[in-house]
C-alpha cells in the first residue's frame, strides 16, 4: 500500500511497575497488598491450559525472577509477558526480572517510542498481574482490600499510565470488583466521569465461579455500561481457563484454539437477551481473531429461526443473532488473513486491529507490514475503518485518534 493508516491497537498490555499498589493503598494495607519480591523459581509448568509456577525460598537453587506476592498468590514475571525484541526461538517459559524485559512494557515514554517504531498511534492496554479482567482480586479472601486494589489499579491506569506523559496515545481500560455487580456499576460510573470508555470483563464468568450473563445478576453493571457508553472488553483467557483438550496437551494446542472461549462467549451474549434489554451495550473480543465468526453467525441464525421455541430464547431474543452482532459486537485480530478474505460475512464495522505488544504473539515491530500484506485487497476506506476509524467511534476518541480524558489529548 502507498499509505497505511496509523494504527489504533485495541489490545496491547501493560506490565505494572512495582509501585502501583504500594503508592496507592492505605498505609495499613501496603504490606498486604500486591508487591514485588525477588526470589528463585522452584518449578513451573504450563500444561492443559493451566499455568502452575512455584516460588522458591531465598537461597534456594533456581533461576531468579521478580514475583508478585498477594495473599496466597505467588505469580512470577515471565518471558511470555514481555517477549518483543527477542528471537522466536529464544522465547521460552521462564521467569525474568524487570531488568530483563523491554522497558516499554512498563515505562510510558519507552512504550510510546516502541509504538512509533511499529506505526502505532494509540493503544488500549490490558493488565498483567491482575490478569485480563481483574480476577486476581476476585479470588482473594479480603474483599475490602480487593476493592481498594481494583480502585488503586484504575487510578494508576487513568492518572499515570494514561496521564499527561502519554499525550492521549494510551487509552484507559479499567477493572471492576467482579464479586459485586452494584459495586461494579459504581466503579464504571466513577471512571466514566473521568473519560474512561472501556472496562474489562470475563469472557465466561461461570469459570470464575460467577453468575452467567443469562441471569439478571449482572444487570446493574450492564445498565451502567449502557448508560455511560462504556465498552465491555473481553480478552482470551479472562475466564482463567484457556481452551485445551487434555491435561497433558502442550501449550501449542491451546495457543491454536485460543479463539474458542470467544466463540462460546459470543453465543452466550447473542442468546442472552441482554442486547435488547440494554440497546447501547457494546462488547469486544480482544485477541480472539475473526475468521470463525461467519459460521457461528450462520449457525446461530438457523438455531434461532428453527429452534427458538424449545431452545429457551423465544421470549428474550426477538431478532436474528446476526443482526444483534452487527449492532453490538466487535471482533479483534492481529493476524487473520482468512478472516479478512471473508470480511463481507463479518461486517466492516465490526472489526478492530491490534498488535498484542509486548506478548509472544505480538506482530511488533512489523504490525504495519502484516496489515499491508493481509489487507492489500481491500479499499483504502475499508482499511482505514479497520485500522483506526472503528476504534475511534467505539472508544470515543478524538478525530485524531487520541484519548481526550484527564491527562489526555490537548
Amino acid at each position: 500500500m502507498e499509505t497505511f493508516p496509523k494504527i489504533i491497537s485495541v489490545d496491547d498490555h501493560t506490565v505494572e511497575p512495582p509501585n502501583v499498589w504500594r503508592d496507592r493503598l492505605p498505609s495499613q494495607y501496603r504490606d498486604r497488598g500486591p508487591r514485588i519480591v525477588r526470589a528463585p523459581l522452584k518449578e513451573m509448568t504450563f500444561l492443559g491450559g493451566k499455568f502452575a509456577p512455584v516460588m522458591g525460598n531465598p537461597g534456594d537453587d533456581g533461576p531468579i525472577g521478580d514475583w508478585w506476592v498477594y495473599e496466597d498468590l505467588h505469580r512470577p514475571l515471565t518471558r511470555l509477558d514481555t517477549a518483543v525484541g527477542y528471537d522466536r526461538d529464544e522465547i521460552k517459559l521462564e521467569v525474568i526480572t524487570y531488568e530483563q524485559m523491554r522497558p516499554g512494557s512498563y515505562d510510558v515514554p519507552q512504550r510510546l517510542a516502541d509504538m512509533d517504531v511499529n506505526h502505532v498511534q494509540s493503544a488500549l492496554c490490558f493488565p498483567t498481574f491482575p490478569r485480563f479482567c481483574g480476577q486476581t482480586f476476585t479470588e482473594a479472601k479480603d474483599r475490602e482490600l480487593g476493592l481498594l486494589s481494583v480502585r488503586a489499579y484504575n487510578d494508576w491506569m487513568v492518572d499515570e499510565w494514561c496521564g499527561p506523559d502519554a499525550a492521549g496515545r494510551l487509552i484507559p481500560l479499567t477493572l471492576i470488583p467482579l464479586w459485586d455487580a452494584e459495586l461494579a456499576a459504581q466503579e464504571v460510573r466513577r471512571n466514566a466521569a473521568r473519560g474512561v470508555r472501556a472496562v474489562a470483563f470475563s469472557e465466561i464468568p461461570p469459570h470464575l465461579g460467577l453468575p452467567s450473563v443469562h441471569t439478571d445478576e449482572w444487570d446493574p453493571f450492564l445498565a451502567a455500561c449502557d448508560e455511560t457508553g462504556t465498552v465491555i472488553a473481553m480478552h482470551i483467557g479472562s475466564s482463567s481457563r484457556m481452551p485445551s483438550t487434555s491435561a497433558d496437551a502442550p501449550p501449542a494446542v491451546g495457543s491454536t484454539i485460543t479463539f474458542a472461549n470467544c466463540c462460546f462467549s459470543m453465543v452466550d451474549w447473542l442468546m442472552s437477551g441482554k442486547f435488547e434489554r440494554f440497546p447501547n451495550l457494546k462488547v469486544m473480543y480482544a485477541e480472539g481473531q475473526i475468521g470463525w465468526i461467519p459460521y457461528i453467525l450462520e449457525r446461530a441464525d438457523v438455531v434461532w429461526e428453527e429452534n427458538r421455541g424449545w431452545g429457551g430464547v423465544a421470549d428474550k431474543v426477538h431478532r436474528p443473532p446476526s443482526e444483534l452482532f452487527t449492532e453490538h459486537v466487535y471482533g479483534c485480530f492481529f493476524d487473520d488473513a482468512f478472516g479478512l478474505k471473508n470480511l463481507d460475512a463479518i461486517g466492516v464495522g465490526n472489526v478492530l486491529y491490534e498488535t498484542d505488544y509486548p506478548h509472544s504473539d505480538s506482530t511488533w515491530p512489523k504490525s504495519r507490514e502484516v496489515g499491508e500484506a493481509q489487507m492489500g485487497h481491500l479499499d483504502a476506506d475499508v482499511v482505514d475503518r479497520i485500522v483506526r476509524r472503528n476504534a475511534i467511534e467505539l472508544l470515543g476518541l478524538t478525530e485524531d485518534g487520541l484519548w481526550a480524558g484527564p491527562g489526555g489529548a490537548r
